[in-house]
C-alpha cells in the first residue's frame, strides 16, 4: 500500500509527552512517539514535528496568575525546545536524522528556523522539529503548526490528541456524543470546536491544508494516518457525523 501524502507536518502537544504523569516528560512515551515516527520515515514520507511545551509551562496560565503574559509567553517558547530536544534525542538512539529548529536563537542548542534549510533537511529524509513557537509571544503552537505547515508546502497537519476525533460535544461528559467524520474549516469556526485555535483554523483555510485529528494513543496510527486510512476526523472536506 502507498503512502497518502508526501510531506506532513505532526502537531504534538506537550502533555503528549507526559503520558500519565501529572508534569514533565515520560520517556517511555517519547520513545513510543519515535518509533511511531521512524516507521513514517521509513516509507519515504517526509516528516517535521510542531510541539508545545505545556507538560513543562504554559504561558496563558502563568499570565491569568500575574504574569507579564509575554514573558510567560516567551518562557513557554523555551519549554517547547526542551520537549524538541528529548524528542530529537528518542528519534537519534534509533537511528533516525533529525534537526531542531527554533526560531528563538540558541545556536549552541540547535539551528535558527530558516524556511529553505528545513525543506532541503526534509528533502535529504530528515525529521525537522519546530521548537520556540514562532518566536513571537501572544500566537500558541497550533498557529505555529499551521505557519511551517504553509512554509514548507506540507500536505496535512497531523493533530494528535488523546481523543479519536471531534466531537458536537464533549464525550467524556455527554456519552452521546457523535464524532464527525469530516468537518469544513468554517463549521469549526462557527461551531468554536476549539480543534485548534481560530487564527491557526484561518490560516490552514487561507491556504488550503487539511486537518486529521487522531488519537495519539492508539499505537500505529501516525503510519494509519500516513497510509490515508480512515481514521479520526479530517477538517477541511464537507461536514458529515458518523
Amino acid at each position: 500500500m502507498g503512502t497518502h501524502y508526501r510531506r506532513v507536518l505532526l502537531k504534538l502537544s506537550g502533555e503528549a509527552l507526559m503520558g500519565n504523569m501529572g508534569y514533565g516528560i515520560d520517556p517511555e512515551v517519547v520513545k513510543e512517539i519515535a518509533q511511531e515516527v521512524a516507521e513514517v520515515v521509513a516509507t519515504g514520507v517526509q516528516i517535521a514535528i510542531v510541539v508545545g511545551g505545556g507538560n513543562i509551562f504554559r504561558g496563558v496560565k502563568a499570565a491569568s496568575a500575574g504574569m507579564d503574559r509575554a514573558t510567560a509567553d516567551y518562557i513557554g517558547m523555551i519549554a517547547t525546545v526542551m520537549n524538541a530536544m528529548t524528542l530529537q534525542d528518542s528519534l537519534e538512539r534509533i537511528g533516525v536524522q533529525t534537526r531542531v529548529q527554533t526560531a528563538i536563537a540558541m545556536q549552541e542548542l540547535a539551528e535558527p528556523y530558516i524556511r529553505r534549510r528545513a525543506i532541503r533537511h526534509l528533502e535529504k529524509g530528515r525529521v525537522v522539529i519546530f521548537g520556540a513557537g514562532s518566536g513571537n509571544p501572544f500566537f500558541t503552537t497550533d498557529t505555529t503548526a499551521a505557519l511551517r505547515a504553509a512554509e514548507i508546502e506540507a500536505d496535512v497537519i497531523f493533530k494528535a490528541t488523546k481523543v479519536d476525533g471531534i466531537y458536537d460535544a464533549d464525550p467524556h461528559i455527554y456519552p452521546q456524543a457523535k464524532r464527525y467524520n469530516t468537518l469544513t474549516y468554517g463549521h469549526v469556526l462557527a461551531k468554536d470546536l476549539r480543534v485548534m485555535d481560530s487564527t491557526a483554523i484561518a490560516l490552514c483555510k487561507e491556504n488550503n491544508i487539511p486537518i486529521l485529528v487522531f488519537d495519539l494513543t492508539v499505537r500505529g496510527n501516525i503510519r494509519r494516518a500516513v497510509m490515508g486510512e480512515s481514521i479520526g476526523t479530517l477538517v477541511g472536506g464537507s461536514c458529515e457525523i458518523s
